[in-house]
């Protein structure tokens, strides 16, 4: 095998056949009476809600609305985490200062503040924000961190020795250092940040993808809430591969790309 048609099977052929068995499972475990139809349609009927909820302007407002809040919610989370991180990978006393508070909140469930949030914002996106900011914010507060404490200290030194302020040390160092763990931060945050916002639609009821689940499965209409399920689903994907495309693209020049691309290409 070339190494031409490994990458194709790598990239394309194998991933599909996987989709298409799971497909395949989904169309025949309901008709054939493993799964209860009833709860759960064959695969041909959910695609065929799909199609036509494509032509609807209902889909492409609710998609709207999500995507909203889920940008608003990358916005906030970055706009805060990143600089804090930052600041606590460089300077010990802000680590100290902050090290009990993230610890404290870290392993608390964002799920666990709907309440909270339902007191504060009400059924509004606004809470589908918040709820989506604070679980995007741990990411890219830690991979700042890291990236931070990754630096080469020859490095830091040499900008030391140059008389470098602290914003050009953080403009010509820092930030060129820590792109890479930014980057896995901010896709990883894109999807946590995505699946919140989608909960606390479906949870509180704000106008949504989630919102739009919550009332298909109510009603019964089990058809229509897989065929939202699914747009969801895609939209994930969507934004997964929107991050992977600009981290490819602005970070050619790290190690980690290089080695994704030649195993891309075929190459050992």
């Amino acid at each position: 095998m070339t190494p031409r048609v490994r990458a194709i099977l790598d990239a394309a052929a194998l991933p599909a056949a996987g989709l298409a068995v799971v497909l395949v499972a989904c169309e025949l475990a309901p008709r054939l009476g493993l799964i209860p139809r009833s709860s759960f349609p064959p695969t041909s009927e959910v695609a065929t809600t799909l199609v036509r909820l494509l032509g609807r302007a209902e889909l492409w407002t609710a998609v709207g609305r999500t995507l909203g809040a889920w940008a608003r919610a990358m916005a906030l989370a970055a706009l805060v985490a990143i600089p804090l991180g930052l600041l606590v990978g460089t300077n010990r006393i802000a680590a100290l200062l902050c090290r009990f508070t993230i610890d404290f909140l870290r392993p608390i469930p964002s799920i666990a503040l709907v309440p909270v949030l339902v007191l504060v914002y009400g059924p509004h996106t606004s809470l589908a924000v918040a709820l989506g900011a604070s679980a995007a914010g741990f990411p890219l507060l830690f991979q700042a961190m890291y990236g931070v404490r990754d630096i080469d200290p020859v490095v830091k030194d040499v900008g030391r020795a140059h008389g470098l302020g602290w914003w050009l040390r953080l403009r010509h160092i820092t930030v060129p250092s820590c792109a890479p763990f930014l980057a896995t931060g901010l896709r990883i945050s894109a999807s946590v940040a995505l699946i919140l916002v989608v909960t606390g639609e479906y949870v509180v009821g704000v106008p949504g993808l989630g919102q739009k689940v919550f009332i298909a499965q109510s009603s019964g209409a089990y058809d229509r809430a897989y065929a939202w399920i699914v747009v969801t689903g895609m939209l994930g994907l969507l934004v997964n591969l929107v991050f992977r495309t600009v981290e490819r693209r602005y970070l050619w020049w790290h190690p980690s790309q290089r080695a994704e691309a030649g195993v891309s290409a075929g190459r050992p």
